[in-house]
């Protein structure tokens, strides 16, 4: 049996511009000092090295990966940390070349305590070693993994949700699709109600409410973001920000103060057919400028697949149901949420290990299955959904320039977004007993995809357009 994948591993608060060299990475810094902490070393500790391995080190200061251990050493949490406060924290840290730690112990840090390694570890292409020293004297060592997600693993230990997923835990375990899909033929239940219950061993139907509501807030607030802030990205490629200008042409003069407003607004608007797709590009993109800009996001289920979800999600509001309300959101969520587990548990969500298919394609699938199921669709057109968003992603290369979670990662989100809509769009007309390909198919072959694929085009930024297109050229 695999473990258990609730909605709230796969849909994470956090800081861009990436799941896996960001989020990943920062939770795994804050991990090792919680363990030196216990262990008692942590008073000894008076130097520390950081080693980074594979695509971590490849694509890393792109990513931002070297900040990203520097707020989790000093312990920061992503899911809180103002956004404005990493930069500070950042430039003290490199200007008086010392971490600070919660309680005020400080330590030497130079810029060379982060060393960028080019070769790979054999247990995942996302490693990181942290190592502590006392007077030199090596007083401990340990090895993550950042594993897509913001998932982390130790190469000894399980994830770090290691709840097993059966019938002792959970009123409907689920390793594979065809068994999600018995569970809603057989109890009459749709997607999100079989997740629900799963859902409710865990955690009572208030905080599963409460933290659902959470993260879509924060998807809207990503979003407004977004479409209200101009001028270029960072990095040095130079990329103007494309949402800002969609979104005035399509609002006009219009004026929202606060993200509420701004939704109540588009909402009460009658959207004309031209300007679909505009919203929902607009949209997509919006949500990956912010990410690209060290700001905060969901990963859904990754960072640089983030503005998937959000911007299918606002197409239903905006253009396919102005009645909808939180329940819908919730249902969206929930159903989105364990399409991406199955991909989690059988395949990959890290374009480390697969590409891009495993990022964009995934996003899409959980936003065309769970659109599907707020459309009217039976949870066998929700998976055959799911199965024509991945199938026409398969083999998507992950190949940044310049190791930046912007291009192509920022329009790919867009075009996710748009599949995701016309695969749920002929999901509906679609009788599932007519199909070929099921979920559980289009998954395995993925992971197969994943495994043959050249390792130049799995987040190295050594093939692809990171090779035809020089940050020098820009």
């Amino acid at each position: 049996m695999s473990q258990f994948v609730s909605v709230f591993d796969m849909l994470k608060i956090g800081v861009g511009p990436s799941s896996s060299h960001t989020l990943g990475p920062w939770r795994a810094a804050q991990s090792w000092v919680k363990k030196l902490r216990e262990s008692g070393k942590f008073d000894e500790l008076d130097r520390v090295i950081v080693d980074l391995y594979g695509s971590l080190s490849l694509t890393g200061k792109g990513h931002a990966t070297d900040l990203a251990v520097l707020l989790g050493l000093c312990e920061a949490d992503p899911e809180t940390i103002p956004i404005e406060d990493i930069a500070i924290i950042v430039e003290r840290i490199n200007n008086q070349q010392e971490l600070i730690f919660k309680g005020g112990k400080v330590i030497p840090f130079l810029p060379s305590s982060v060393v960028f390694h080019r070769e790979f570890l054999p247990y995942h292409a996302n490693g990181v070693t942290f190592r502590a020293f006392h007077e030199y004297v090596e007083i401990s060592t340990e090895t993550y993994y950042s594993i897509g997600g913001g998932f982390i693993v130790q190469e000894d230990d399980n994830l770090e949700n290691d709840i097993e997923i059966n019938q002792k835990n959970f009123p409907y375990p689920i390793n594979r699709a065809i068994q999600l899909e018995e569970y809603c033929e057989r109890d009459d239940l749709l997607i999100s109600e079989v997740v629900f219950k799963n859902e409710l061993e865990l955690r009572s139907a208030d905080e599963i409410d409460f933290e659902l509501n959470r993260i879509w807030e924060t998807m809207l607030e990503c979003m407004y973001l977004g479409c209200h802030t101009e001028g270029k990205l960072p990095g040095g490629l130079n990329v103007k920000r494309r949402a800002f200008d969609t979104h005035k042409n399509l609002i006009k003069d219009a004026f929202y103060a606060n993200p509420k407003e701004w939704i109540d607004a588009i909402r009460s608007t009658e959207v004309k057919f031209r300007e679909i797709l505009k919203w929902v590009s607009c949209l997509a993109l919006s949500v990956n400028e912010v990410n690209a800009s060290l700001g905060r996001v969901v990963t859904a289920p990754t960072n640089g697949s983030a503005g998937v979800i959000p911007a299918v999600l606002m197409y239903y509001l905006v253009i396919e149901n102005h009645e909808a309300n939180f329940n819908h959101v919730k249902r969206f969520l929930l159903t989105a949420g364990e399409i991406g587990s199955l991909f989690k548990k059988n395949a990959t969500i890290s374009a480390a290990m697969g590409g891009c298919q495993a990022e964009i394609g995934v996003s899409a699938a959980m936003a065309a299955g769970a659109l599907t199921e707020l459309m009217g669709g039976t949870p066998s057109q929700s998976l055959v959904a799911a199965e024509i968003a991945m199938e026409h992603h398969l083999g998507l290369t992950c190949d940044p320039i310049a190791g930046l979670v912007q291009v192509p990662c920022i329009e790919r989100n867009s075009m996710g977004a748009i599949k995701a809509i016309h695969a749920a769009e002929i999901a509906l007309e679609t009788n599932p007993k007519d199909c070929l390909v099921h979920l559980d198919n289009v998954i395995d072959t993925m992971w197969e995809t994943a495994k043959d694929m050249n390792k130049n085009y799995k987040e190295t930024s050594e093939g692809g357009l990171a090779v035809t297109v020089r940050l020098a050229d820009c």
